[in-house]
């Protein structure tokens, strides 16, 4: 005798599940207040969030309570993840002969299904999830369905920690701290070997940034001036920003991705500064404005657990500076812009580990390399 310890409706939800999470990449969201329901997140999915609800809706009245309760919550996981939209399928196993049923509302498509079979007809569904088609368990049921899904399920929440542990356990810092000693050893040689940090002559001995200069062919000042300050006041505040930014952006992307974008960015704010106005420039902020674009683009793909952090600090932290910068005389704002870009751009070319596509690499790359390329040409063609 063979008894089911699981109706057919829950083994579709089992189904379902394991495909999502172990072929899509969908990872399960915790919502207060329902029963019956799943919801699963994927920002980078075709539908960003996916809810199989199994309750049974008998009625127009129930199922239109239902839509508003889920468009309620779908907003509370906009304001979450900073996102302005969110595409969510809305999956229905139980709905009433009686229930007539929109597909479409705004950003929620709604679609019901009883047994495997449905699903696999429906083009729709197999348009957006091709591997569905061969990837839907559908020849388990009972006991033997519980274990392949628990063992699957298992082995990719296995995988994930070992990814997020990578990504977010704290490490040691080597790069931030040489690059604080370098900047704070070339701030001493300049006392020691020219006439102050402040002193002009100085500056440009020691490698400050200079249109004229860099269009005669010394190009290495794009570098070196981000390893230079102008009085005690400029040096501090800069160490301190770049301890607090690179402690946690070091960890994040790892040493040499980090090192990557922190040069990059700084020579491209370096860059961007120069083709903009002719005057001495010096400083690490460029840099270090990098480094807060590449966090707004780590913590964006990883938004569910970094969400408040941008919301309450990175994101003010930039305005705020980028408003100081253009109030106040003496401030090259066009290096932090620079820098704010080009981190973003490096760390989408670079990839963020566990989240980034080969696309989103390519196009990174790509619009890195034009931008590079249109201000090349204005400093070393229409500028001359």
């Amino acid at each position: 005798m063979h008894f089911n310890i699981i109706n057919k409706n829950d083994e579709l939800v089992m189904s379902l599940v394991h495909y999502f999470i172990t072929e899509e990449n969908y990872t399960p969201i915790v919502v207060k207040g329902v029963k019956d329901e799943i919801w699963l997140e994927n920002l980078d999915g075709p539908y960003r969030i996916i809810r199989i609800n199994s309750n049974y809706i008998h009625n127009d009245e129930q199922y239109q309570f239902d839509l508003f309760k889920t468009k309620k919550v779908v907003e509370q996981i906009k304001k979450k993840t900073l996102s302005m939209s969110m595409n969510t399928l809305n999956i229905f196993l139980n709905l009433g002969d009686n229930v007539h049923m929109k597909e479409n509302e705004k950003n929620i498509s709604s679609i019901k299904f009883t047994n495997v079979d449905e699903i696999l007809k429906d083009h729709n569904i197999i348009k957006v999830f091709p591997h569905m088609k061969d990837k839907l368990i559908k020849d388990k049921e009972g006991i033997d369905l519980i274990v392949n899904v628990t063992n699957d399920i298992n082995a990719k929440t296995v995988e994930d920690n070992k990814i997020f542990t990578k990504i977010f356990e704290p490490k040691k810092m080597v790069v931030t701290p040489i690059l604080i000693l370098l900047c704070v050893v070339v701030f001493i040689a300049m006392y020691i070997w020219g006439n102050g940090s402040e002193n002009t002559l100085t500056l440009l001995m020691f490698g400050a940034n200079n249109r004229y200069l860099v269009q005669q062919g010394e190009i290495w000042r794009l570098a070196s001036s981000m390893f230079l300050h102008i009085g005690i006041i400029h040096l501090l505040v800069n160490m301190y920003s770049l301890y607090i930014i690179g402690r946690q952006l070091e960890g994040f992307l790892g040493k040499i991705k980090y090192l990557i974008v922190y040069l990059g960015s700084g020579i491209l704010g370096s860059l961007l500064s120069v083709v903009v106005h002719s005057s001495i420039s010096a400083g690490a902020s460029g840099a270090i404005f990098g480094l807060l674009g590449s966090l707004l683009y780590f913590g964006y793909h990883y938004r569910l657990y970094l969400g408040t952090v941008l919301k309450t600090q990175v994101i003010p932290i930039i305005i705020i500076n980028l408003l100081i910068g253009f109030m106040l005389p003496g401030i090259d704002n066009f290096a932090h812009i620079g820098g704010l870009v080009g981190g973003y751009l490096l760390t989408m070319a670079l990839g963020v580990p566990g989240k980034s596509r080969k696309s989103d690499r390519i196009n990174g790359t790509i619009v890195l390399i034009l931008l590079v390329a249109f201000l090349s040409y204005m400093l070393f063609g229409y500028l001359r």
